[in-house]
C-alpha cells in the first residue's frame, strides 16, 4: 500500500491478491466459455446437417415410390388402352 491505514496489512494482502486471482484467471475462464460455444455451435451444425440428410433420404425415397408406382401404371393403361381398340 502507499499509505498506512487502519486495517490491518494482511487484509489488505489478502484482498490484494484475491484481486489479482481474479483479473489473472479471467482470460482462461473467457477462452474456456469461447470453447464451449463454439463446441455447442459445431455440434449444432453437424446435427442439423445430420438431420437434413434424413429428411432428404426420406424425400428421395418417397419420389422413387411415386415414379416406380407411375411406370407401373403406365403399363396397365397403355394395357387398356391397347384392349380397348382391339375390342372395338
Amino acid at each position: 500500500m502507499a499509505f498506512p491505514t487502519a486495517v490491518n496489512s494482511q487484509i489488505t494482502d489478502s484482498v490484494s491478491q484475491s484481486n489479482v486471482m481474479v483479473v489473472g484467471s479471467s482470460p482462461a475462464i473467457a477462452m474456456g466459455n469461447l470453447y464451449q460455444a463454439t463446441a455447442q455451435a459445431l455440434a449444432n451444425a453437424a446435427h442439423n446437417a445430420t438431420m437434413a440428410q434424413q429428411q432428404m433420404y426420406v424425400t428421395a425415397q418417397a419420389a422413387t415410390t411415386a415414379g416406380v408406382a407411375l411406370l407401373y401404371s403406365l403399363d396397365v393403361a397403355s394395357t387398356g388402352v391397347a384392349v380397348a381398340k382391339v375390342l372395338k
